[in-house]
């Protein structure tokens, strides 16, 4: 079975406490890059692109150079997700395929302009090698002055919506919208009973301690369906919990719990 991709989480640390995310409840943990390594080899064949992304700020990982170069390495494509504070980490990496930077992370602790310049300073310096996607998927109060200044720097005249438009900016740069969802929670009620999800079909998520869920959104490991240090990725793919899953959403049914408390993909 082949993923479009496979999400692993470095770290479930993050440097901002946006109002939007469900934040970290687990411990707060690094994930070792021997750890990263067993990690790459245990999807080989899985998948070709990875994306360093669940909870946390994966630019906060003091190796983070390390693991893009571990993951070109491999013949993987890695996607970064990232808040862009740190960005100037990643400012001479070319090894990275796409960057996705969520915008509405802004929380004017610094200067926006300060900000933003740096973000367009990496973006300049890798955009022949890497795609960057500029998002802004929550309208904040500072949601008009950042698209102004996207604005006068691309000579553009684009509006904030939540139709999941993505706008081309210049070769490899987007701008990205999209409505702001609410993560699911076995707190919430349960009322999407029927529907489908790309999760199980279309990837996995891999969490800082192994523990193997079947997308982004379980940020608290609540589907467990094994650990990639200790269970081979194969017999995960076999047993019946995941095999139950994957059959619900092609029957257009929600077998888990939690995500009959999900809206992402209303469908």
């Amino acid at each position: 079975m082949m993923y479009k991709k496979i999400y692993i989480e470095i770290t479930n640390n993050c440097n901002l406490k946006c109002p939007f995310c469900t934040h970290n409840k687990r411990k707060n943990a690094f994930m070792d890059i021997k750890d990263y390594e067993k990690v790459l080899e245990h999807i080989k064949g899985y998948t070709k692109y990875v994306y360093l992304h669940v909870l946390g700020e994966p630019l906060l990982h003091p190796a983070i150079n390390e693991i893009i170069k571990l993951t070109h390495d491999a013949g993987v494509n890695l996607n970064i997700t990232t808040n862009g504070y740190l960005i100037d980490k990643i400012k001479e990496n070319h090894d990275i395929r796409q960057v996705n930077i969520s915008l509405q992370s802004y929380d004017g602790t610094i200067p926006l302009n300060d900000y933003l310049d740096k973000i367009f300073e990496v973006i300049n310096s890798l955009k022949k090698d890497t795609y960057f996607n500029l998002r802004l998927w929550v309208s904040t109060p500072k949601t008009r002055e950042i698209l102004d200044k996207i604005n006068m720097y691309y000579n553009k005249n684009i509006s904030f919506n939540d139709k999941n438009d993505s706008i081309k900016l210049e070769d490899n740069v987007y701008l990205t919208f999209h409505k702001e969802f609410t993560w699911p929670s076995l707190n919430a009620e349960r009322k999407y009973l029927k529907g489908t999800c790309y999760a199980l079909r279309d990837h996995i998520g891999i969490l800082v301690d192994g523990t193997i869920v079947p997308c982004c959104l379980d940020a608290d490991g609540i589907i467990n369906l094994g650990n990639i240090f200790k269970d081979d990725l194969g017999d995960i793919i076999s047993q019946k919990r995941h095999h139950d899953m994957l059959q619900g959403f092609k029957d257009h049914k929600r077998i888990e719990p939690l995500c009959q408390t999900c809206h992402f993909i209303e469908k």
